[in-house]
Formats: C-alpha cells, structure tokens, sequence
C-alpha cells in the first residue's frame, strides 16, 4: 500500500502535500521535499520496527509506502480523524460501539481492516466523501 503525494514548486522551494494524511512539507529540491514528506509519515507512525520510504512518481507525484500496511493505515485513520476533529469517543458512537478501544485498535495499527471496513471506517470520519485509490 502507499500514500500519494504531489509536488508543486513554490517560488524557490518545493511543497511535498499528501492530501490524505492532511499534511505538508516544503525543501529546496523535489529529492529533499520528498525524503522530508517520508521523514514526516516516519515521525507519525514513531515505530522502530517500522521502515517508510518515499519515492518520487511520474510528473509532480510521489509516493510513500511502510514496511507494516497496519501502521500506515492506522496513521490514515487517526489522521483523518483528527482533521475532522474527532475524538475516540466520537468514532465509537458514529460506528455504533460502546467501545473506543475497538476503534483505537485500528489506529494503533494493532488490527488491519478488511477493505470493506476500512471503507465503513472513512466513511464514518467524513459522510459522504470517499478515499481515491489509484494503481
């Protein structure tokens, strides 16, 4: 699994944005903006057991991608979460659980979702949008 990223070029610097993880980060050349957008998932997930790497892709595209697919779409869950200003608790009750831990457990990346659960998981951080997956 990876996450896509774009790159645009803001006057003497790059911005490296990865819209589904609601982040950005800039450097002085596409290498640097890239290697830094990878840093930055690193830093999130904050795992040493966990390797992430960023690669550049075609036109102003790149892309980041873990050795643990748990922990990156645990990092994709909590950070659209967030974004939506959701707690825990919130998510719990949009799913229908008493239980905040079981959805905690996904953001963790304890537990990996099947693809029709991560879907009913996005679709109850944000009604009415849908996650893009592209090959």
């Amino acid at each position: 699994m990876r996450i896509l990223g774009h790159l645009t070029r803001d006057g003497r610097h790059w911005l490296a944005e990865l819209p589904a993880l609601n982040g950005m980060t800039q450097g002085r050349s596409r290498k640097q903006v890239v290697a830094m957008a990878g840093d930055w998932v690193a830093s999130l997930i904050n795992s040493d057991a966990v390797t992430v790497q960023a690669d550049p892709g075609p036109g102003d595209t790149f892309h980041v991608r873990c050795s643990d697919p748990a922990a990156l779409v645990g990092l994709l869950l909590r950070r659209r979460r967030q974004a939506a200003g959701l707690s825990l608790a919130d998510m719990a009750d949009r799913l229908g659980s008493t239980s905040r831990n079981a959805y905690a457990r996904y953001e963790h990346g304890d537990t990996m979702p099947s693809v029709e659960k991560l879907d009913q998981l996005l679709h109850a951080v944000a009604p009415g949008h849908d996650l893009l997956v592209g090959v």
